[in-house]
């Protein structure tokens, strides 16, 4: 099987992008494959948080599985056209150092910045997870009225659209572009009813497939502190409830849209 990047982006923070890549990541670890994680976002970096909480625990527990993690970390040169080329320098290095790992999982900032557009450039995939909000919206489209026909793509709706044709010219191949509702309430609403209209209509015009991500949960900000997920079942004390049943269920959905199934059914 090719090696596979997978790349959690957008340009806001809050959207659990870190909580939806670890569970991916240990995921694809029990499923067999070999997972290596990139952290390029400087600032927060709490993929890398994560992880370091993750070995922390596993020095008590050695059956905890682990990624490859590696953070790059932001060019500081003044001139920008210099920081650029540092940047593709350095990510250019890091992924050929990983060719012999079966997924690359990359994390990004909650903003814009040279390397965030470079990590888009080299997905063969980009999840892009957003709040249940009419406001996160705007992560996609420029909000003028509701009317479907007046809605523009956004600046990072036009950002992955350049670099997807920057892949297409660059590596003849293309770019998967999901788009899926994270952190939603538990109770249904009218408003995720019309932003899933809303998400079904722009869905064919901007280029992304739909999926859904994870309710909101307590549970996702308790497990962070020992860097463990839901699915470390052997390894946590907690009891299961349906809650984390239905958790793991949506776990399974986000692994259906991105047809993952265990390393040797392949």
């Amino acid at each position: 099987m090719p090696r596979k990047i997978i790349v959690f982006g957008n340009q806001k923070g809050g959207t659990g992008k870190s909580t939806l890549a670890m569970h991916l990541v240990v995921s694809l670890l029990l499923k067999g494959f070999k997972v290596a994680t990139i952290d390029v976002d400087a600032r927060q970096g709490t993929l890398s948080r994560y992880i370091e909480n993750r070995e922390k625990t596993k020095q008590m527990n050695s059956d905890i599985l682990m990624p490859m993690h590696t953070a790059v970390v932001d060019s500081t040169n003044d001139l920008i056209s210099l920081m650029e080329k540092e940047n593709l320098n350095n990510f250019e290095n890091k992924i050929e150092s990983l060719t012999d790992f079966d997924y690359v999982i990359i994390d990004t900032p909650g903003n814009d910045n040279s390397l965030s557009q470079i990590a888009h450039s080299f997905a063969d995939i980009i999840i892009t997870p957003m709040n249940e909000s009419f406001i996160d919206l705007d992560l996609l489209v420029k909000i003028r009225e509701l009317g479907i026909n007046d809605l523009k793509p956004s600046i990072y709706a036009e950002m992955v659209w350049n670099k997807k044709k920057e892949k297409a010219i660059r590596d003849k191949q293309s770019i998967d572009w999901i788009v899926l509702v994270n952190r939603m309430s538990n109770a249904a609403s009218n408003n995720r009813h019309e932003l899933t209209k809303v998400l079904q209509a722009l869905s064919k015009r901007i280029g992304f497939r739909l999926a859904s991500g994870f309710k909101e949960r307590v549970i996702f900000r308790e497990l962070f502190l020992s860097g463990l997920t839901l699915l470390d079942k052997n390894v946590t004390n907690l009891q299961t409830s349906l809650s984390h049943i239905a958790a793991r269920q949506e776990l399974n959905d986000l692994l259906k849209a991105l047809d993952i199934t265990n390393k040797y059914e392949n």
